[in-house]
């Protein structure tokens, strides 16, 4: 029975630090919508050993998560089991006033982050129940925001969207715990180290989170045993106020 570990939103950063990280354990299924991002990651992944699919997929998009899970039963057989699955889809961040927001740029950052997690889970949590048995608990992580805690100024869209998800969250862990699967919810409380972000905080050393730190957390939380789950994490620079 073929074991897999699956990452949504797997571009450059974080999506692409976690990828790496199972990959040296699993092979890795990639999901992004935009096939330019996986084909560098997937190469470098089968450069260093390890074995990588990219798909390009938009998991909000029903259709597209059902023709994604077909093409990966047919490369691994049905009877494969998800070990671990990483929901890291980001939601559209745009600060602007409550009363000037359209509809649809309101509900344009819920769908992507809601419905995107709520196909992601139903497509990869029936290949995650008979996997209880082995050494790790089978994983379902969802990447959080500060904004799942509070709804700043301005942020309405975003916010809605992270407390939807994290809503999601505690509801699968509380259905799928006691079966057995470990589902876990990450709050990113700072501003991650990436090329998009390279001219922030560069007078502070340290004070942006590493992709790598995220990575090595999420792999922490796969391999915790069933008698010490962690549901929800936080992960913060030094230097970040809270």
């Amino acid at each position: 029975m073929s074991k897999i570990a699956i990452i949504a939103g797997a571009g450059p950063g974080t999506g692409a630090a976690i990828a790496r990280r199972f990959a040296q354990v699993y092979p890795v299924i990639l999901l992004s919508r935009s096939e330019h991002t996986l084909n560098p990651l997937v190469k470098d992944i089968k450069h260093n050993g390890g074995s990588a699919v990219g798909i390009p997929t938009d998991v909000a998009s029903i259709p597209s998560m059902d023709s994604t899970l077909e093409q990966i039963k047919s490369n691994f057989g049905p009877d494969l089991t998800i070990a671990a699955a990483i929901f890291n889809v980001a939601s559209k961040f745009s600060m602007k006033p409550f009363l000037e927001q359209s509809p649809e740029q309101f509900f344009g950052s819920i769908e992507p982050a809601v419905m995107g997690a709520f196909n992601f889970a139903q497509a990869t949590l029936p290949f995650m129940l008979h996997g209880n048995k082995d050494r790790y608990s089978p994983t379902l992580i969802f990447t959080g925001a500060t904004a799942a805690l509070k709804g700043s100024s301005g942020l309405s869209a975003f916010a809605a969207s992270k407390f939807g998800t994290r809503a999601m969250a505690q509801s699968l862990a509380r259905e799928f715990g006691p079966k057995g699967v470990h589902v876990s919810h990450a709050i990113i409380d700072g501003i991650i180290n990436t090329e998009m972000t390279k001219g922030f905080g560069q007078d502070i050393p340290d004070a942006k989170i590493e992709p790598q730190g995220i990575a090595d957390t999420y792999w922490h939380l796969h391999t915790q045993p069933r008698s010490a789950f962690t549901h929800e994490i936080d992960i913060r620079p030094y230097s970040e106020k809270w």
